[in-house]
């Protein structure tokens, strides 16, 4: 982090923007401080506030609502009082590029494979096909705008200040669609750009079939010698070691060159069962954001858009009951509207809400659960004394195994996913495992057996059925 001193005869004050910096340093942890403050931002210390030189507005948006309180406690340590924050944007820091010694590095590989690739035939580009979903089509909301403008960001600079960055949210809330979005705005923006777009399912079959081959020399080329690699459903590597190594691998000399990963999971990195550590470190060292599912505002609109790619009206009414009614995702609301533009346009109608009622009365009870897996797991794991990436982990002592399979129980009694999605979404489990579980757990609560585990507060004894009652409260409230 760079200082500046408006009082010029002060070295008090200088000294108090180093040990500020020292302090937030601690603070947020050197990684942290390494890539949002270090060479990033720039201190000015006056009478009554501190003023913070970012290079972007994105930059100072993401500080401001991730590192007020730690900048406050900083100041607070050093000055003994608290100081007004404001933010600027400093043209010095937007055209300032960090330089490390990997960035060093970087230069000297990148240089060496210029001059070796000018010799030789010019690789060609991944590829230039422009890919179906695009930014300009993503509706914007309260719970996907931090995500959006991570992916503008990437868009709009060339070294972006982050990197990796990984995208997670639940099924249909727009991941996929960000990821391509990206693609063909830099694509577009900058067609000279090297990118490349597939899901983790075809980078590890690519794998496979080049060391069966022996073309592993032409796999490595094609992805690694990328300006921009977007991976879809990344938690498919989960215990895969051979592709995950590789792609660590693949990670790193992206990284090291300066060049942008992106990636999308339906999970956080640390709650993706059977994923090394190196790769959930290298995962969690960019920027990690989740989408959550979108606002009955954000659903309203979604449905209006659709409507008018399908180049059919539906009334304002029926939007918003379709909205009030399907909450979990998107695809649900398409497959919502596209039903009900089908069924109006075989009875040769138009739509209306009694039609929607009617026609939607199935769908509704079908996609609609009870209540989510995600709100199950967080639930078990506050109870247990564990986080929901042990339930997600190989682990297998009592406390984690006893959370896992009441998580496992519980999902498959309140919503409507299968046993297959339930193993799926908790670390890739067996659905053996799953229907293992809950037979497990259904036989301890009708014998309602004693269960024994440690918790924070040392050992745990309770009845089978009082543990489920106080879950299934907590889950319900």
């Amino acid at each position: 982090m760079q200082g500046t001193i408006t009082d010029e005869g002060s070295r008090q004050a200088g000294s108090q923007i180093s040990a500020i910096n020292e302090a937030l340093a601690e603070k947020v942890g050197p990684q942290k401080y390494r890539i949002w403050f270090k060479n990033s931002t720039r201190l000015t210390l006056a009478e009554g506030y501190l003023k913070v030189g970012v290079p972007n507005l994105f930059i100072a948006s993401w500080i401001e609502n991730h590192f007020s309180n730690e900048i406050n406690h900083a100041v607070r340590v050093v000055t003994g009082g608290s100081r007004k924050i404001t933010f600027t944007i400093d043209s010095e820091l937007s055209g300032h590029q960090r330089r490390t010694q990997l960035d060093s590095q970087a230069q000297l590989v990148e240089k060496a494979q210029n001059r070796t690739h000018s010799r030789k035939t010019k690789v060609q580009p991944p590829t230039k096909k422009k890919l179906k979903l695009s930014l300009e089509t993503f509706v914007v909301g309260s719970s996907n705008e931090l995500a959006y403008n991570a992916a503008k960001a990437v868009v709009r600079e060339q070294q972006c200040p982050f990197n990796p960055l990984f995208i997670h949210g639940g099924y249909g809330v727009g991941k996929t669609h960000l990821l391509q979005g990206i693609c063909n705005a830099v694509g577009k923006n900058r067609p000279k750009t090297n990118w490349l777009y597939l899901a983790a399912e075809d980078f590890a079959n690519q794998f496979v079939l080049a060391l069966k081959t022996k073309k592993l020399e032409a796999f490595r080329r094609r992805m690694r010698q990328t300006d921009l690699l977007a991976i879809d459903d990344i938690h498919f590597l989960a215990s895969k070691s051979a592709t995950q190594e590789e792609f660590l691998h693949t990670f790193n000399t992206i990284d090291l060159a300066g060049k942008q990963v992106v990636m999308a999971s339906d999970a956080h990195p640390k709650m993706i069962g059977q994923l090394s550590e190196k790769l959930v470190n290298r995962f969690v060292s960019g920027m990690v954001v989740k989408i959550e599912p979108p606002d009955f505002q954000t659903r309203c609109q979604i449905c209006k858009q659709y409507a008018t790619t399908m180049r059919k009206h539906i009334p304002e009414n029926v939007i918003r009951y379709t909205a009030e009614n399907l909450r979990t995702n998107v695809r649900e609301l398409e497959g919502a509207l596209l039903k009900l533009i089908a069924f109006s346009s075989l009875q040769n109608e138009k739509i209306n809400l009694y039609m929607a009622k009617e026609v939607l009365a199935e769908h509704l009870a079908r996609t609609d659960p009870i209540v989510h897996i995600s709100d199950i797991e967080s639930a078990v794991a506050t109870y247990f004394g564990i986080t929901p990436a042990n339930i997600h982990s190989s682990r297998k002592n009592r406390t984690v195994a006893l959370a896992r399979h009441f998580s496992m129980y519980l999902a498959r009694k309140h919503t409507n996913m299968s046993s297959p999605e339930i193993g799926r979404f908790m670390g890739n489990k067996n659905h053996a495992t799953v229907l293992l579980a809950c037979k497990k757990i259904k036989d301890q609560i009708k014998r309602n057996v004693e269960l024994h585990w440690y918790g924070s507060a040392g050992n745990k004894i309770s009845k089978a059925r009082t543990v489920l009652a106080k879950l299934e409260e907590s889950i319900s409230g």
